[in-house]
């Protein structure tokens, strides 16, 4: 494709593409493939202007290269992505938004005033039929008095208040919609589903394949702590299934032979072979909108009694209206009262703030699915944390595999991956890498694997029964033992590597040593969180009380629990929530699951297990601690608007009310500095809360 240098600095480039137009469907297809290329650090396409501004480190070559290959109908973009782009919704509110402004300014410049009357009035039917639907349901809603001010204007012939009420209302209600719609998209956008690889069952065989190149009518297998992939109908097993991502609800839901699952949905317990139904997963982003639209679950408590607030107070409007005019007899002090009313700029600005805070996360790669988590993160005084995967690395990896008894290394690590590879945990894709690494092949050798959550897996390989897993679960629950004459040895390991212990036909076969490092970040992103606000810094962790107690102390929490279960962690999440303290539970493994759950706010990081992403409150999708800082930070900015906003709004809308009632202002002057003002907080509600 053709393209003109515009302007060019060292590191950033500004194009104008050859061509008379572009759409919004043609600039998402350019920035997703420009993104995609290795060089390309930051894109930004005008579809207005056919132009595109590139930021890329390194030589422009492979760019330019790109660029004159590109062709809009050989791009392989994935239809989510297309499907849920917020550009044509901006390209959609901005155009409104101007010509709005426009058509008000040429209605009074060309219009004559008797049209302009005429079409005022007819304009004020709108909002004065809402009243009256509103009367009509035997409500006093902010809709009354909206009414009753363009009404009353109307009939007082006083057609410019009554029409500049009705374009700051409009203008507002456009703007409330617009962001409220660009933070659904957003979050939707956030939520849909990426599969990378999955399970195809052929001819009795399980083959891990690239997921786009599963078809319909083919069988997916979907393991315990695995997200399905794609919509479909359960040709075989047994399993519970966490919808929350598609209905709100937590309660898992048996699913079992001829029952429809939906992509985006997670298997709890059990295991499931699904015919693929749909491939695209098209739908998956329409029901999260719905679901995120119509739950009142997901709205802050500060959106909710803005909400209630707002309807409380228009009796009260009404009856000061009605009382100014009993007492001083004059029509201009009572409708300076009904002019000006708390609820509109109460209704607005407050979900804004909140939207807006939502839209911001997301900046940072933070995932909010809704208002009363970020006033629970901004409340919270007590945070949980794991250790695998959250304050140590995501990926751990093998230093060593010691065998026992008659067995070879090679040949036990290879038996761990085979039956390591079915789940989503950090310690399990350590396995299955150091044995790729190796070139050991792993074919499907063993029968049905089952998963025990927080200890370990069992099945049978050639009639022998083989487990993996955590001391605890090869020693204690399954009451396997180390070999004769091996106990020195065995004692010998090293407490620097967490471990994995194989046992074939209950005797110790190997112990594989996986480093799993502390992240970096971990003490100063502790000492942060505590200057933030929170008082209370807890780690529970499955590993031995040596290894807890080490991270703990280089770490610098209050607290530390060692060998837990999950339900212990969701036992000291509820335990701290009836003492009244507000808890935020930090993970990433399935383990996790009934912990973030139970907590005020549960968040999951980064390449945690899909069961932990979709149960999760809030996922933080950089691969570090600090967004956690930033997140409370943000949570405690919004409350901070929040609060900062009902004394604004109080404050100046008394003022107005006394000014009109003492007859220092006119009514049309508080209607105007009425709507003015609660466009300009709900404007400054819409700006980012960090710098």
């Amino acid at each position: 494709m053709k393209f003109i240098i515009r302007h060019e600095i060292r590191g950033r480039m500004r194009l104008h593409m050859a061509q008379s137009r572009m759409t919004c469907g043609e600039a998402d297809i350019l920035q997703y493939y420009l993104q995609k290329l290795p060089q390309v650090t930051e894109v930004r396409v005008y579809e207005r202007t056919c132009d595109v501004t590139v930021r890329y480190e390194g030589g422009r070559a492979k760019i330019f290269q790109a660029l004159r290959t590109f062709r809009y109908d050989k791009a392989d973009v994935p239809a989510p992505v297309l499907q849920s782009s917020g550009r044509e919704l901006n390209a959609f509110y901005q155009e409104k938004l101007v010509s709005r402004v426009m058509i008000r300014a040429a209605k009074k410049l060309f219009l004559p005033y008797p049209v302009r009357v005429a079409w005022t009035t007819l304009l004020s039917l709108k909002y004065i039929g809402k009243g009256f639907r509103s009367l009509a349901g035997r409500k006093l809603e902010v809709a009354v008095l909206d009414a009753a001010a363009v009404g009353v204007s109307v009939v007082r012939r006083n057609f410019e208040t009554a029409d500049s009420v009705m374009f700051l209302l409009g203008i507002g209600e456009l703007l409330e919609a617009w962001t409220y719609r660009k933070s659904v998209s957003d979050l939707a956008r956030s939520m849909s589903l990426s599969v990378g690889k999955v399970w195809l069952r052929k001819e009795g065989q399980d083959i891990l394949i690239p997921a786009d190149e599963a078809k319909p009518g083919d069988c997916v297998v979907v393991h315990m702590g695995t997200v399905i992939p794609f919509d479909g109908i359960v040709e075989s097993g047994e399993a519970l299934v966490n919808q929350s991502s598609m209905t709100g609800e937590p309660a898992a839901v048996r699913k079992a032979q001829d029952d429809y699952v939906y992509a985006g949905t997670v298997v709890e317990e059990g295991e499931l072979c699904v015919c693929v139904k749909e491939t695209k997963g098209s739908t998956r982003y329409e029901k999260i909108v719905s679901m995120i639209e119509e739950t009142e679950k997901l709205k802050s408590a500060s959106e909710s009694r803005a909400g209630r607030l707002a309807d409380r107070l228009v009796p009260y409007t009404l009856a000061g209206t009605a009382l100014t005019w009993a007492v001083t007899q004059n029509a201009s002090k009572a409708l300076a009262v009904l002019m000006v009313d708390f609820s509109c700029a109460l209704k607005m600005a407050i979900p804004v703030s909140v939207l807006s805070a939502i839209r911001e996360a997301r900046d940072y790669d933070i995932t909010v699915k809704g208002g009363k988590y970020l006033e629970a993160v901004a409340d919270a005084v007590t945070v949980v944390f794991d250790k695998t995967g959250t304050l140590t690395r995501a990926h751990p990896a093998v230093r060593d595999v010691i065998p026992f008894g008659e067995n070879s290394a090679d040949e036990m690590l290879r038996t761990a991956a085979c039956l390591e590879e079915h789940f989503p945990h950090s310690m399990a894709k350590a396995v299955v890498d150091a044995a790729n690494q190796r070139g050991l092949e792993h074919e499907e050798l063993h029968s049905t694997v089952r998963y025990v959550v927080a200890h370990g897996i069992v099945s049978e390989i050639e009639g022998r029964r083989v487990v993996i897993g955590s001391y605890h679960f090869v020693f204690d629950d399954e009451g396997c033992t180390v070999p004769e004459g091996e106990k020195e040895k065995f004692e010998a390991l090293s407490p620097e590597y967490s471990q994995l212990y194989l046992a074939v036909d209950g005797t110790l076969a190997a112990v594989i040593c996986v480093e799993d490092p502390l992240r970096e970040e971990a003490r100063e992103v502790v000492q942060a969180l505590k200057e933030a606000g929170i008082r209370k810094v807890v780690i529970m962790t499955g590993d031995s009380e040596r290894t807890a107690a080490s991270i703990a102390a280089r770490v610098g929490v209050d607290e530390y629990y060692s060998e837990v279960l999950p339900e212990d962690k969701a036992g000291f999440v509820e335990r701290e929530r009836a003492e009244g303290h507000a808890v935020i539970m930090v993970g990433d493994g399935i383990n996790d699951s009934p912990a973030l759950s139970a907590a005020n706010a549960g968040i999951a990081i980064s390449d945690g297990a899909e069961i932990a992403r979709e149960i999760a409150d809030i996922t933080v999708g950089a691969d570090s601690l600090r967004e956690l800082v930033i997140l409370k930070i943000l949570s405690t900015k919004l409350m901070r608007r929040i609060h900062g906003n009902y004394a604004v709004i109080v404050g100046f809308n008394a003022a107005l009310i006394l000014l009109g009632v003492t007859g220092f202002i006119r009514p049309a002057v508080s209607a105007w500095l009425h709507n003015a003002s609660t466009l300009a907080i709900t404007l400054r509600s819409m700006g980012n809360l960090l710098e």
